[in-house]
């Protein structure tokens, strides 16, 4: 009688310790599947032309960035800068990254100034809120991309010569995104056809974005990049350079709110020494992934 309840008993451990096996192997998995990370502004971002934001330290956002996708680009230039005539340079392989959606406005730039007392950049009398940020050297944006990273944690600065123009071309070859003919209110320019033409700069965001969802990326303001001015491309266009030497020149893109159509093409380039400052150049930030 004594053994059987002592089988009886052990038996029952067992088929307790098998059952608890058996569910623990493949019944709990299916009710604790870990949560999907949600995508808030400090996650990271994976599909190309995916639109984010990453927090600044005092619960703020910032600019508001754009997923490039990795590609080729083919930059061209002309020899006659009268001309219209563009011709393919080299091709460019480009990594993935990240560029803002709009260029810099004065009220982003405005919070960076409050917290580091830098120098209150002059609207005109324009109007600052959402116009975009002029009267800013090079020396002022990097001062800026730096200010953003450690305010983020992730690593921010100018886009390269490269990357500017691939981001602005948008996987197309003609002289603007939407063609090879100036458009009646597609930018704000010096004949572009708006009513900033000529005469202020436009806010951001005042006309139709490129097929990469980037906007103001011809005209309204030039925009600075990192990459030092080269007559010819020999791979600087695809590099940052950090010299605060005042005598070297940096690339500016894009055109401005005063300059003619032919200078806002996606291949007219410009050059400036890194103090100067004046109404027609700002700039947009780019992101490391």
């Amino acid at each position: 009688m004594i053994r059987a309840i002592i089988i009886t008993i052990f038996g029952g451990i067992s088929a307790g310790v098998t059952l608890l096996w058996i569910e623990y192997s493949f019944f709990i998995p299916y009710y604790n599947v870990p949560e999907p990370t949600s995508t808030t502004p400090m996650s990271f971002p994976q599909t190309p032309g995916k639109i984010f934001h990453d927090y600044l330290q005092d619960g703020n956002l910032g600019p508001e960035m754009v997923l490039i996708p990795a590609g080729q680009v083919q930059m061209k230039n002309t020899p006659d800068r009268n001309s219209f005539e563009e011709t393919t340079v080299q091709d460019v392989f480009v990594n993935r990254f990240a560029i803002g959606r709009y260029e810099i406005t004065f009220e982003e730039y405005d919070r960076f100034v409050e917290a580091t007392g830098q120098p209150r950049p002059d609207d005109e009398g324009w109007g600052r809120g959402n116009r975009p940020i002029m009267n800013v050297s090079w020396l002022d944006a990097i001062s800026y991309t730096k200010w953003l990273t450690q305010q983020t944690g992730k690593q921010y600065r100018l886009p390269t010569e490269a990357e500017w123009e691939y981001a602005a071309r948008a996987d197309t070859e003609t002289q603007y995104w939407w063609g090879n003919e100036m458009r009646t209110n597609q930018a704000n320019c010096d004949g572009c056809g708006s009513r900033w033409d000529n005469k202020k700069t436009a806010p951001v965001g005042s006309f139709m974005p490129n097929p990469f969802n980037l906007y103001d990326i011809v005209g309204n303001v030039y925009e600075w990049t990192c990459s030092e001015y080269e007559e010819k491309y020999t791979g600087k266009e695809q590099c940052c350079f950090t010299s605060l030497n005042q005598h070297i020149y940096h690339v500016i893109r894009g055109g401005s709110w005063y300059s003619l159509p032919n200078f806002v093409r996606t291949a007219s380039r410009f050059r400036r020494r890194i103090d100067k400052r004046d109404f027609t150049i700002g700039f947009r930030v780019a992101r490391n992934l």
